[in-house]
């Protein structure tokens, strides 16, 4: 059973995401970006609270993705990226970003914490960061 509601167009929404944010990580850096937007549909706390479809998520501003804020955010959804879309919408979860809802790349090592969230990990070039389970139990 899938995590959040989606459709087909989300799916692609969310591929798009992922490969503009980490297809230089490799497939698995790009399911962990896919977790990090699914977690940020379903948590509905923090910045997350209007956060209801993918649609929302991928294109919220400000405190959302750069892709699409400084415009990378151009590459169609090829199917290999969809197949991974689809993993992270029916409930695959990848360490560190099982139940990140932040991540960026630092020119060096990460941070303990990036606005008050702890660092979950880092994988290749990227750091997450989770919120505490009371505070966003929904990502859990």
């Amino acid at each position: 059973m899938p995590r959040i509601k989606h459709t087909e167009q989300d799916v692609a929404l969310l591929a798009r995401l992922m490969r503009a944010e980490a297809e230089g990580d490799g497939k698995l850096g790009m399911l962990m970006v896919g977790n990090v937007g699914v977690n940020r549909v379903a948590a509905d706390c923090l910045d997350f609270t209007e956060i209801n479809t993918i649609r929302d998520m991928v294109f919220q501003s400000p405190g959302g993705f750069e892709a699409t804020q400084k415009g990378y955010f151009y590459q169609r959804a090829r199917g290999m990226d969809k197949k991974l879309a689809r993993k992270t919408i029916k409930g695959g979860r990848y360490h560190p970003a099982s139940y990140s809802l932040w991540f960026f790349r630092p020119e060096g090592n990460c941070p303990a914490q990036w606005y008050g969230q702890w660092n979950a990990g880092r994988y290749k070039s990227h750091c997450f960061f989770a919120s505490d389970s009371s505070v966003c139990p929904g990502v859990y």
